[in-house]
């Protein structure tokens, strides 16, 4: 387990670290798709953080990146757990938050 603040330094900034980024608590390694989440990818903002508010969302905003899911609509919770599974198939899980 680690905690947000220690997260944030695995934000695609230090080469010699993974890319990591969480979905509901649980870290995922997403250094294979450096292009889209490190720095000057379209998501990299995503990167070093639990993104899952935002997922749910479809939102960029600095406000939505965190893990809190409360007030989400059903089809927001429904859009996150579509990105669970997306991650979860295609990413190694690493730890939790």
């Amino acid at each position: 387990e680690v905690t947000e603040e220690e997260l944030s330094a695995y934000d695609g900034k230090d080469d010699s670290k993974p890319l990591l980024m969480a979905i509901k608590g649980q870290i995922y390694d997403v250094s294979m798709s450096r292009v889209f989440y490190g720095p000057g990818g379209p998501y990299e903002l995503f990167a070093g953080k639990d993104a899952s508010r935002a997922l749910a969302k479809m939102s960029f905003e600095p406000e939505d990146l965190n893990g809190n899911l409360e007030g989400l609509s059903p089809y927001e919770l429904e859009a996150l757990s579509d990105w669970e599974y997306k991650f979860s198939s295609k990413y190694i899980k690493v730890g939790e938050i």
